[in-house]
């Protein structure tokens, strides 16, 4: 089976790290999934508004290998399950799964595109598919989450001085805040002298994790 694009992300991130590491996390920000020429017609997009959600099937970068147990991130990288148990990339076919929140379907002469917040996924990162959500065939209110379930509301302060703010524009501020909140360090990283880095919204944002909170040093950049 060969797997086309139909659309392509838009976003503030040009690599995944910074990204939320699981969708919808990442309220505030906002991607644009901008439609393939084959599919930028009003014909493909008729009645999506009527829907809140979306699913989005998408495509991982090839990973370098593929284990049968991975180590999750929020197990603090020590402890193994099985790849089928996580959303790990490293698994046999490089697919992701996601529900992003639809603001606007937007279709102009020069193309079509929909804007969606709480997406998982960087800039460029191709879509093969998208479907609405549907609240009574894909919500499960009593839905057990395993492992994952124990740090799904873990937030973390931010220190961002008025300063380094001012260097970003007011609109993306909100988003990146919430970015950091989640804490983009790898959970087995804890060494408050360090200085961790990632692109954002045309930016270079430099922070580091002391004390329980996420600390702002250094935007570099245009």
């Amino acid at each position: 089976m060969k797997l086309e694009p139909v659309a392509r992300v838009e976003n503030d991130f040009p690599t995944k790290f910074g990204l939320p590491r699981q969708s919808g996390l990442g309220e505030k920000l906002l991607s644009r999934v901008v439609m393939e020429k084959n599919y930028a017609r009003e014909d493909c997009l008729r009645g999506l508004n009527e829907f809140s959600h979306l699913w989005l099937l998408w495509g991982f970068e090839v990973p370098p290998a593929r284990h049968a147990t991975v180590r999750p991130p929020k197990l603090g990288g020590n402890e193994r399950r099985g790849v089928f148990a996580t959303r790990s990339p490293f698994r046999p076919n490089p697919l992701g799964l996601t529900v992003v929140k639809l603001e606007k379907v937007d279709i102009t002469p020069d193309g079509a595109y929909l804007t969606v917040s709480g997406a998982d996924m960087k800039s460029g990162t191709p879509v093969y598919d998208i479907k609405p959500y549907i609240p009574y065939a894909d919500s499960v209110p009593d839905a057990r989450g395993g492992f994952a379930d124990a740090h799904a509301k873990d937030r973390l302060p931010v220190d961002f001085p008025p300063s380094l703010r001012g260097l970003l524009p007011p609109e993306k501020l909100d988003g990146l805040i919430e970015a950091l909140s989640l804490d983009p360090r790898p959970p087995y990283q804890d060494d408050p002298g360090r200085i961790y880095g990632f692109g954002y919204a045309g930016k270079d944002v430099r922070f580091r994790v002391e004390g329980g909170s996420v600390h702002v040093v250094e935007i570099k950049g245009e």
